[in-house]
């Protein structure tokens, strides 16, 4: 049982946030309730939104490692900030712009174009829901500028809040305070990190016997601060579909990474909310 569906959880944060009603501290799936549930609740909460992809993840990890990813951390993050704000989070987009991919199968893509108009028309759909806070967590590289520029247009079309972000990247100075950039790529692709995410989250898929590379780097601590974004026409083919050597992902690894993550999205919500 998670702390946040205890009594003993949910009589402290009544006493102390006494202003958020009872049914909605906890977890709370927008697939969970009935339209007049989340017709009451859907002014006054925060609606997390998880998009992934389906893709392939190397030879190693299974195609649903982003969306498992995203799902469940947006999932733990929600779960302790309901003691503060109320949230409900929907369900994960499993798919996402994925074209990049395609080229070693495993793969289920959109398009930009089509990804955009996707996000689109999901954020005015929870819009007309009654939702005025929306705040999409990314767990796909490929989706993160058009989940920006979608909630920007939406934002800019109904009077609501709405905000989008890549876990990693709301999670950065975390990470990089527990030392997840040491010795591997940050976030990578199927490499180290992503592999050790996946151990924690779903061992049980990940395989024991996962390729090797040689070279190790550290990934710059100020990497999101650069102001341009580097592609080459190759890239993605050269390095077998991954980006650093998945056999050195341990479970601990992954622990002390989702730790930092949904601590730092959890921060971020809230400051969101209160904005």
């Amino acid at each position: 049982m998670c702390l946040s569906s205890s009594p003993s959880f949910q009589y402290v944060a009544a006493l102390y946030f006494p202003n958020i009603p009872e049914y909605a501290i906890g977890l709370r799936l927008f697939t969970d309730l009935n339209r007049e549930q989340l017709g009451q609740a859907a002014a006054d909460s925060l609606v997390v939104f998880p998009i992934g992809a389906t893709e392939q993840h190397g030879p190693h990890l299974p195609t649903g490692t982003d969306f498992y990813t995203v799902e469940t951390i947006c999932r733990e993050a929600a779960t302790r900030a309901s003691g503060h704000i109320p949230v409900i989070v929907a369900p994960a987009l499993p798919f996402g712009s994925s074209d990049h991919h395609l080229i070693y199968g495993g793969t289920m893509s959109l398009s930009t174009e089509t990804y955009y108009k996707v996000l689109r028309e999901l954020l005015e759909s929870l819009v007309t829901d009654g939702f005025k806070r929306i705040f999409v967590v990314n767990g796909h590289g490929g989706n993160h500028e058009i989940a920006q520029l979608a909630v920007r247009d939406v934002a800019l079309k109904h009077p609501v809040r709405a905000a989008a972000g890549s876990y990693w990247v709301i999670a950065w100075d975390a990470l990089i305070g527990v030392e997840a950039n040491k010795q591997r790529w940050l976030p990578g692709h199927a490499g180290d990190f992503e592999t050790s995410m996946m151990m924690s989250l779903r061992g049980d898929i990940v395989p024991q016997d996962r390729p090797h590379r040689d070279e190790t780097v550290d990934t710059d601590p100020r990497a999101y601060a650069h102001f341009y974004r580097h592609e080459r026409h190759g890239f993605w083919r050269d390095i077998n579909g991954f980006t650093d050597s998945p056999d050195r992902a341990t479970k601990e690894k992954g622990d002390r990474d989702r730790a930092a993550i949904v601590s730092a999205l959890s921060d971020a919500f809230l400051t969101f909310y209160r904005g």
